[in-house]
């Protein structure tokens, strides 16, 4: 299992997540998502797990202030929120080519 965690540091579901892992003694991987992003490759591996939808958080400060409710679900939007990590919803959880949004230990379980 290569799990990567992509989250906020002040986010409380990124830390419920690396609790998750820690409890069950599984390595992971955390990746701070607002200071160092997705690749190019990570980006296009989540998105085609989980779709662009589930990636963009409506309430995050820069949803309106890039206006994104005008660009609907398309490569302008996929490109946005690539060049802008602060809509991401966190924490994005990825093994492999699985991946998911949020805190998701339903899903977790059975990756081990």
């Amino acid at each position: 299992m290569n799990i990567q965690i992509f989250g906020a540091q002040k986010c409380f579901d990124t830390k419920k997540a690396e609790r998750y892992f820690k409890e069950r003694k599984i390595k992971y991987q955390r990746i701070d998502l607002l200071r160092y992003g997705l690749s190019k490759g990570e980006f296009e591996s989540v998105k085609s797990a989980i779709g662009l939808d589930a990636l963009i958080n409506p309430k995050a400060k820069e949803y309106k202030a890039l206006n994104m409710q005008q660009l609907g679900i398309g490569s302008v939007a996929a490109e946005v929120l690539f060049k802008n990590p602060g809509l991401y919803k966190t924490p994005i959880v990825r093994n492999g080519k699985k991946a998911t949004v949020g805190y998701r230990p339903d899903v977790w379980m059975h990756w081990e």
